[in-house]
């Protein structure tokens, strides 16, 4: 077959994004501090971008001609700073970082706000459980070699306070004998936080009850004998089992139930992320108003200084071609984050109209809503929707939700009326085992049945799934003895 060259005409349609067009969407996706995020770096790289301050720039030319006058020499008689008695006795030394600042043109206390974290906790750094065992570690009386040892094992020590090699393991990893890795061993499980360096929960457990001088109580002949019994709250069969009396069992069971099963846990690493929410809901005068939240966003504007060499015939054409495509790419980003704002007020908008009850009265009045309900409301694409609804937040009076919280599959109605939220009726199930008896708990089938008398169709692995998604342990593992 012989290979020709030949001209052919297609006709074909395609979706060509521009590199704009890819920005307003990209922006349009970020949460609030991804957004600050993003402005920052695009001033960074963009000349013609820049803070609008509120400040006049005649004002400001101003203050730079007064900076550039030469200021008066300081007389060498009175540049020894002096302060009487008075004055040092009203500074509180003990706060001294709080609450004062040591710029140099800062004069006098700086007004701290009682709420916000000290300057010690920004700065201080939060030891882990490995740091901490560590430390534990160089206070002991040990040798060089059994140090080692030591370190080994601390390395091997899951975040749960756990350890995840044996003797055998230790032994062959350090080169030492299995009567010095144990020897070691012993000597960081006695270490704190009690319970650390266990190999199951029952060696766990046992650790912390000899901690409290319980090594030898019925607390102890439960865990090492019959824990399997305690994990299944099978209380009766525990009874029988340590051929006790009902007080005394129950009594023990209390006191194991009181330990941490997951030592390590409290010097986890992991930091408390707090939420800021990007809109604001409030109710005035029985009228909802929407605020979006533009704290620590800065408000953007083109560089005049940049405008006029452009704007001068004797410029550069290069300079003046490359001032005027920066200035083309930071109007559409001043354009790009007005559109973003609109757009999120338009959807929350129209979120408040849907879900009006909600905001009212509670989560059991929340609807049932899909994307498409917004998206015909205000005209947009569901694709636009859910880019506006990803990793955004909203304050309301009932507190604060995600917005794809507000999206929510049909629950329906036997009777053929209303049909409920999935987040109402994972509510109400909430609820309802909140208040069951804890001696005898409710089963997933149980639940179900109560939703059927009300006319609601849940079948029980609804139940059961919505349950494991709150976190609710099964009826079986949420009874108490009584």
């Amino acid at each position: 077959m012989a290979l020709e060259l030949r001209q052919q005409l297609k006709l074909t349609q395609q979706l060509v994004m521009t590199p704009q067009l890819q920005q307003a969407i990209k922006l349009l996706q970020l949460s609030r501090l991804e957004l600050v995020s993003a402005v920052e770096q695009e001033m960074a790289e963009n000349p013609l971008l820049e803070e609008d301050t509120g400040t006049d720039e005649a004002a400001a030319d101003g203050d730079a001609a007064v900076a550039e006058e030469p200021q008066p020499a300081p007389d060498d008689s009175t540049s020894e700073v002096t302060m009487d008695e008075t004055a040092l006795a009203e500074i509180d030394w003990q706060n001294y970082i709080n609450e004062y600042d040591s710029l140099p043109q800062v004069s006098g206390p700086v007004e701290v706000n009682p709420d916000l974290p000290s300057k010690l906790d920004i700065l201080s750094r939060r030891p882990d459980l490995q740091s901490h065992l560590n430390w534990q570690l160089g206070l002991s009386d040990m040798d060089e070699a059994e140090r080692e040892v030591g370190e080994f094992i601390i390395g091997n020590i899951n975040r749960d306070g756990y350890l995840e090699a044996d003797i055998d393991a230790i032994a062959a990893g350090t080169g030492c004998s299995r009567e010095t890795a144990e020897k070691v061993l012993a000597l960081i499980q006695d270490m704190d936080p009690a319970g650390v360096g266990a190999r199951n929960v029952r060696e766990c457990l046992l650790l912390q009850l000899e901690k409290l001088d319980l090594g030898d109580t019925l607390a102890a002949r439960i865990v090492r004998d019959h824990l399997k019994l305690l994990e299944n709250r099978n209380y009766k069969a525990l009874i029988r089992a340590c051929s006790g009396r009902r007080e005394e069992v129950l009594a023990a069971v209390e006191t194991i139930t009181s330990l941490d099963p997951f030592p390590g846990r409290q010097y986890s690493e992991e930091d408390v992320q707090y939420i800021v929410p990007d809109v604001y809901v409030q109710k005035v005068d029985g009228e909802y108003v929407i605020t979006l939240n533009d704290d620590g966003l800065p408000r953007l504007r083109l560089s005049s200084y940049y405008r006029r060499i452009m704007e001068q015939a004797d410029s550069d054409p290069a300079a003046r071609e490359y001032i005027r495509d920066k200035l083309r790419s930071a109007t559409w980003m001043i354009k790009s984050i007005q559109q973003r704002q609109r757009t999120i007020y338009r959807v929350v908008e129209s979120i408040v109209r849907f879900q009006r009850e909600f905001f009212d009265k509670g989560v059991e009045y929340l609807k049932p809503m899909v994307l498409r309900d917004v998206a015909e409301d205000i005209d947009m694409h569901e694709s636009t929707i859910s880019r506006v609804t990803s990793n955004k937040y909203v304050h309301t009076p009932q507190g604060t939700y995600e917005l794809k919280f507000f999206f929510n599959s049909a629950i329906s109605r036997a009777d053929g009326g209303e049909a409920h939220a999935s987040a109402a009726i994972k509510n109400r199930i909430k609820a309802i085992i909140a208040a069951e008896d804890p001696a005898k708990p409710l089963s997933d089938q149980a639940i179900a049945d109560i939703f059927k008398a009300e006319n609601i169709k849940l079948a029980r692995r609804t139940v059961a799934k919505y349950r494991e998604q709150m976190g609710i342990l099964p009826s079986k593992l949420r009874r108490k003895p009584v």
